[in-house]
């Protein structure tokens, strides 16, 4: 591992980002098997209580985590600079921070239960099982957010196998739980939400033994008055908030888009949930680059190594570009076969397309978002996030209130201004990241 005063390499960004990558692609498989196991019980309504809890979810956990991100910036700069007991501290920062919301989560539960299921337009049969589910898996709030702050943590420590183990056991003791549970023990949708708490569990005790083991946490004595240092925790609080602020308007963003594309029918609905899963695939490459970027811009801010922080700025924007570069080239040669593997609907493969021209685009405007989310999340620079992703928003509605009249295409066209918004006004703040 490189110490903060040397210079970082291609290996530096590849060891970080490829296993991030492999963990993001577990994500979706976990879902397919979800999804598949449920799918082969009698009544279609189980398949639709799992979709519609495990979406509830999915947006009730997105929005917390701020915790994985504000946990890695703060730790990486502890690690970069050099003070000893520095990153343990911010370690038992983030999971106060962490059991505290969760607390709150599980007080608060029947609240956030009866505000999403009255969003959720669902049958009795659906939201009868979907509330089972909701009830039984609730319970993995605490696992869930100590293991974002984990991963941080270990992010931060510049280690990203930790994390890929930890999803790999998660998802691991998912799938082998699922089908114990529902398909020899025919618990139905119950089963399956027990599973995933089990798998939540688990997970985080992985990610403590690893920490105290291989990553060093407990190597000093835990100085409680620092971690519970309130000016300290205070200023966690303030750039977690602003991260959360930010993932909100990003949820939104992208609920929006959904929203005003089922306004237009069931078959463009359905296409462009066709062309965004290839944005979300997208999404899992660059993302392992961000988190790359938000490691190391992290190690080089605390250590204040500003030619260190250039390079590593300038080698996740070249591995950054290049993932985009390909995407395109993939869209471009491969965009029809790629449609044809998630949908057999004519209609819909027709519809998506005429919009794929969209995707060929993306990739080369999208890119900068997520390079520079890494990098403004590694120097813990929440407020510009959040003040750069409230602009990105209204220019967002903006260009559709002024293009709706071009239909799904006008949808489109202002989603790109949303994340070329996003990319320039992140651009025009990053000389403030390079003075350190």
């Amino acid at each position: 591992m490189s110490s903060p005063q040397s210079l970082p390499t291609h290996r530096d960004v590849h060891r970080l980002a490829v296993p991030m990558i492999l963990s993001n692609i577990s994500i979706p498989l976990l879902g397919m098997v979800d999804t598949a196991v449920v799918g082969h019980l009698p009544e279609a309504h189980h398949l639709g209580a799992v979709a519609v809890g495990a979406m509830i979810f999915s947006f009730v956990f997105w929005g917390f985590g701020f915790l994985r991100m504000g946990t890695t910036g703060f730790v990486a700069q502890a690690h970069g600079s050099g003070v000893e007991g520095a990153v343990q501290n911010r370690f038992g920062q983030a999971a106060v921070l962490a059991l505290a919301l969760a607390v709150l989560v599980l007080l608060l539960h029947p609240w956030v239960r009866d505000i999403a299921f009255g969003l959720v337009d669902a049958t009795a049969a659906v939201e009868s099982q979907a509330r089972r589910y909701f009830e039984i898996r609730i319970w993995a709030s605490p696992a869930t957010l100590m293991t974002y702050v984990l991963v941080g943590w270990f992010l931060g420590v510049q280690d990203a196998r930790a994390p890929l183990m930890i999803m790999l056991t998660a998802n691991l003791v998912n799938i082998i739980l699922d089908l114990l549970f529902v398909l020899v023990f025919q618990w139905g949708v119950a089963g399956v939400a027990l599973a995933s708490v089990c798998g939540e569990y688990l997970a985080a005790l992985t990610g403590l033994v690893l920490a105290f083991r291989r990553g060093g946490l407990g190597r000093h004595r835990w100085q409680w008055r620092e971690v519970l240092h309130l000016d300290q925790l205070l200023e966690m609080v303030r750039v977690n908030t602003d991260i959360m602020l930010r993932t909100l308007c990003l949820i939104f963003a992208f609920a929006f888009f959904t929203h005003q594309g089922a306004r237009q029918g069931d078959i463009v609905l359905a296409a462009n949930a066709v062309l965004l899963n290839f944005q979300h695939l997208m999404a899992y490459a660059l993302d392992g680059f961000a988190h790359a970027a938000e490691a190391l811009v992290g190690k080089f801010v605390g250590a204040r190594n500003a030619r260190g922080l250039a390079r590593a700025i300038r080698l996740t924007r070249d591995w950054s570009l290049g993932i985009a570069l390909f995407a395109v080239l993939l869209y471009w040669v491969g965009g029809d076969w790629l449609i044809g593997l998630l949908t057999s609907i004519q209609a819909v493969r027709d519809t998506a397309g005429s919009f794929l021209p969209w995707l060929l685009i993306s990739p080369l405007i999208s890119v900068w978002s997520f390079w520079l989310d890494g990098i403004f999340i590694g120097a813990t620079r929440g407020r510009d996030m959040r003040n750069t992703m409230v602009i990105a928003l209204l220019a967002y509605l903006a260009a559709w209130w002024l293009l709706q009249s071009l239909g799904n295409h006008g949808l489109w066209a202002a989603l790109m201004v949303f994340l070329a918004v996003r990319g320039i006004t992140l651009g025009t703040l990053l000389p403030r990241v390079l003075r350190v």
